[in-house]
């Protein structure tokens, strides 16, 4: 993984479904592709890096980011669809 300040290591199959494999990902795209997807849609169909910039919620958010230096960073906050999907 690569040290740094703004990098996560990100599981591409959760832990809690049996995933070991991480790769570095910067810590604000980790925190949106959580943001947007739950653990069980993560290792439904997102255990790849193809899979989840496939996404459109993290395609968009991709393509915004792409335009602020590497040290950026930001809250992220929970997507109302996750929220309310949570709650039932």
């Amino acid at each position: 993984m690569i040290a740094g300040p703004s990098v996560d290591a990100h599981h591409l199959l959760p832990r809690s479904q049996g995933g070991k494999e991480t790769i570095p990902l910067h810590r604000v795209c980790h925190r949106k592709i959580h943001a947007e997807l739950t653990e069980k849609e993560l290792a439904r169909g997102y255990t790849t890096l193809e899979a989840l910039r496939a996404h459109p919620a993290i395609a968009d958010f991709i393509r915004w980011v792409a335009r602020k230096p590497p040290e950026f960073t930001a809250v992220t906050f929970r997507s109302k669809a996750r929220t309310q999907a949570r709650r039932k």
